[in-house]
């Protein structure tokens, strides 16, 4: 899987990559990035707008507060060394607190490493985000996703399409 992963990626984005590309990332960056809108996004026309408001976030130095990374962060430690687990259980308030270097809610940044292997639509993404207005988004129970310009808007969001 890694070394078809090299391959596409060094073939597809050998001339793309500059300083100016994807928000100054590195290679490491682009790629942990993109593995959170993976995880975190449904459509590839979602994908460029999700990565601009991520890009936004840490170049204010936000915490990038994704609940994928949290998930990731969590099975790591409970699904060691089994075979059939959930690696993408459904979060509550206590595992919002985990110290956990994935936990992007306690700390600002990207986590130290990708959580899923991305597919070329995030990583394409990562490296030509969509600028907005927005700095927050939701998926609602049937996959739909909501954007809001502030945290006002999102909290409307999350009472409106999540009943929260």
């Amino acid at each position: 899987m890694l070394k078809t992963f090299d391959s596409q990626y060094s073939v597809y984005y050998q001339v793309l990559l500059d300083e100016e590309a994807a928000g100054g990332l590195d290679n490491n960056g682009i790629i942990t990035l993109a593995s959170i809108l993976e995880r975190e996004t449904k459509t590839d026309e979602e994908r460029p707008i999700v990565a601009g408001i991520l890009l936004k976030r840490l170049d204010a130095g936000w915490p990038l507060q994704v609940d994928a990374t949290v998930q990731y962060g969590l099975a790591t430690s409970l699904c060691k060394g089994k075979i059939d687990c959930n690696w993408w259980p459904n979060l509550n308030s206590q595992d919002l607190e985990i110290n956990s270097p994935y936990n992007s809610y306690k700390f600002a940044g990207l986590p130290p490493s990708p959580i899923a292997n991305p597919g070329l639509s995030s990583i394409n993404a990562v490296v030509y985000p969509e600028t907005s207005d927005y700095w927050f988004y939701l998926h609602d129970a049937s996959g739909n996703i909501h954007y809001a310009q502030s945290l006002d808007g999102h909290n409307a969001n999350v009472r409106r399409y999540l009943g929260k």
